[in-house]
């Protein structure tokens, strides 16, 4: 080797160590040293909701005010409709996405995610009145049956697949998606548990559940921008411990077993 070129690459090396510390420093330390974790929520019950006075609150408010807690910093929401979610964290609007998102391989290539944190699965509901003339689950994949979905959401995407030849509505929220079974604009919904469990004890004159069981099962992980190793390696630690000391599984309890929650905002 000239000697030239082993100066040449002794530099370069030189250059390497020098600018590793700055690479490997990550959306986590911003975060740190901001005071405030900034979190994207979607109002999907009873993961988030918002009463007209513009508080939050949810599992997901419970779970991201925890986690910043742990963290030593505030939690900072902001709200957006659910297909907007994911560009916002792409454009570093936010630093977490807490929404009950589903763990897919199409988001994965979009964001990273943590460990799950959280259960759920994906559940039809129907119009009674609307559906009473059908007998048979498979009768609603046809034409002249409209099915509610929340655009963008694992339930949209599982609606393609099963009811090919219904017509598939897309909602922006899920609080218009709900309007829309219970007022008969469509025959049913499709929507992550327990959102069609809680309607159906809510309004049980009006919708039903037509199988006993979820469609479907899913995991839920935070969703953070692609490329920050160590905010993912801090959330995957803060989600084991917090699973490890059954916080988690009693916060989840709460939320998602009963309707004890809705009787405290009466």
């Amino acid at each position: 080797m000239s000697y030239a070129l082993r100066n040449t690459l002794l530099v370069f090396v030189s250059i390497l160590i020098l600018v590793s510390p700055i690479s490997q420093a990550d959306e986590l330390d911003q975060i740190l040293k901001r005071g405030t974790l900034r979190v994207g929520v979607s109002l999907f019950a009873p993961w988030t909701m918002q009463d007209k006075s513009g508080q939050l609150t949810g599992y997901e408010i419970d779970v991201t005010t925890k986690l910043a807690q742990d963290m030593g910093v505030k939690p900072e929401y902001k709200v957006y409709v659910w297909e907007d979610i994911i560009p916002a964290i792409i454009n570093g609007e936010i630093d977490i996405i807490a929404g009950g998102m589903a763990i897919t391989p199409a988001r994965a290539l979009k964001v990273n995610f943590s460990l799950p944190y959280a259960d759920s699965g994906i559940s039809l509901i129907a119009n009674t009145k609307k559906t009473a003339h059908i007998k048979e689950f498979s009768a609603l994949n046809q034409q002249g049956i409209t099915l509610a979905v929340v655009a963008k959401t694992a339930a949209q995407e599982l609606a393609r697949q099963l009811f090919d030849n219904s017509t598939i509505r897309e909602f922006e929220t899920a609080d218009a998606a709900e309007a829309a079974v219970l007022d008969g604009e469509v025959h049913a919904w499709l929507a992550s548990s327990p959102q069609p469990e809680f309607l159906v004890m809510q309004h049980p004159d009006k919708v039903d559940m037509p199988l006993p069981k979820a469609l479907v099962g899913y995991k839920a992980g935070f969703a953070i921008k692609k490329g920050e190793q160590e905010w993912l390696n801090f959330l995957n630690a803060w989600v084991t411990a917090r699973q490890a000391d059954k916080w988690l599984d009693a916060t989840h309890s709460y939320w998602f077993k009963s309707l004890d929650w809705a009787k405290g905002s009466e």
